[in-house]
């Protein structure tokens, strides 16, 4: 299909894409558990807490059984104690969730057509800065450094990855390395054409 897409200097451009990565039908629930999984994933999982057989003392029986007047225990490390041990300890545990490829491709296509259905995919033409300077990014991003943003570009630009890392509100990244939880994040996707053309390539 033909799209008419919106550039960072403001013009219009059209670009042929795939009508099976950009044309796709939003499926939110594929989306969501896809996002979910991203997410689970990062976490690290190495809370840690003793249980009462871990606590380290508490062999002896505090006070005889009967005659003290108080209630009857049998080890200092019960939980109901101070220095006792936790009822439900938390242990280290793995949080990850299983994605199919077939799922994950399926959500990048859904987003990325949503995102040109919303003209919230903004094709860059002029994102080769002469030096790391975040002036300068903004200078080419134009009105489009007003939102949250991220810029995609198809291989590794050092000189970018300096100009935006001291924006508040934007993220530079690869096109390999871009992940659904990326572009549910930003309220514009700023891309250059190559970069298009490489993930449309990797979801194809």
């Amino acid at each position: 299909m033909e799209v008419t897409m919106t550039t960072t200097s403001g013009s219009s451009q059209n670009i042929t894409l795939s009508d099976a990565v950009f044309a796709a039908d939003y499926n939110e629930a594929v989306i969501h558990q896809v996002v979910v999984a991203y997410m689970a994933k990062a976490r690290s999982g190495t809370k840690a807490q003793k249980s009462r057989s871990e606590v380290s003392g508490g062999g002896a029986k505090p006070w005889r059984q009967k005659g003290t007047g108080r209630a009857r225990a049998g080890t200092s490390r019960s939980p109901i104690w101070r220095t006792g041990g936790v009822t439900f300890a938390a242990k280290p545990r793995d949080y990850s969730q299983k994605v199919n490829r077939k799922m994950y491709r399926a959500a990048m296509r859904s987003i990325l057509s949503e995102l040109v259905r919303q003209q919230r995919l903004v094709i860059a033409d002029n994102l080769n800065i002469e030096s790391a300077k975040t002036r300068l990014l903004l200078n080419a991003l134009g009105d489009h450094a007003k939102a949250s943003t991220l810029i995609v570009t198809a291989e590794d630009d050092e000189t970018l990855y300096l100009s935006s890392r001291n924006l508040h509100d934007a993220l530079w990244l690869a096109a390999s390395e871009v992940e659904p939880i990326h572009l549910v994040g930003y309220e514009k996707i700023v891309m250059t054409e190559d970069a298009l053309k490489k993930i449309e390539e990797r979801l194809a």
